[in-house]
């Protein structure tokens, strides 16, 4: 069984306190137009005319190679953290997304990165854990590959 995870609170946290992204700057503030604008922490889409913020989030806990570095998109204000099985919001209007797992060392673990129909996503992360050499998935965007979430073991 596999789960989707969102960003860690403490991490979100700091960054609605007002502290730096990836890149060191102060995240930018702005107000939703209620179109595509997912949270990457409660996993929904930021309503119309509600607060949030654009910032760089690197998903590794050290900068290397691998470590990609991307926009992102978070509510201004607290809101709850995604938790459970079920295919969050965010996740439920892209035709497909790009997978691709991860080692342990935070290293792509090349031959699992697909684009996938987002209805054959989750049972296909099921096959990529298959290999051992897997810890984790990344869930991209597969038209800017933005980071949306990512798929642990449950």
């Amino acid at each position: 069984m596999t789960k989707i995870t969102a960003l860690p609170t403490d991490i979100v946290r700091a960054l609605q306190e007002g502290g730096p992204d990836a890149h060191a700057q102060m995240p930018e503030r702005t107000v939703s137009d209620g179109g595509g604008n997912p949270c990457r922490h409660c996993l929904r889409y930021i309503p119309e005319g509600k607060e949030m913020l654009i910032l760089a989030h690197r998903p590794f806990p050290a900068a290397q190679p691998y470590a990609e570095t991307g926009p992102i998109f978070l509510c201004a204000d607290p809101c709850d953290r995604h938790e459970g099985t079920e295919v969050p919001e965010v996740l439920e209007n892209a035709p497909d997304y790009l997978i691709k797992g991860y080692s342990a060392g935070h290293r792509i673990v090349y031959g699992t990165g697909i684009v996938i129909p987002q209805a054959e996503m989750m049972a296909q992360a099921e096959a990529i854990f298959a290999d051992e050499q897997v810890d984790y998935i990344h869930i991209r965007s597969s038209r800017n590959n933005c980071y949306q979430a990512r798929i642990d073991r449950g």
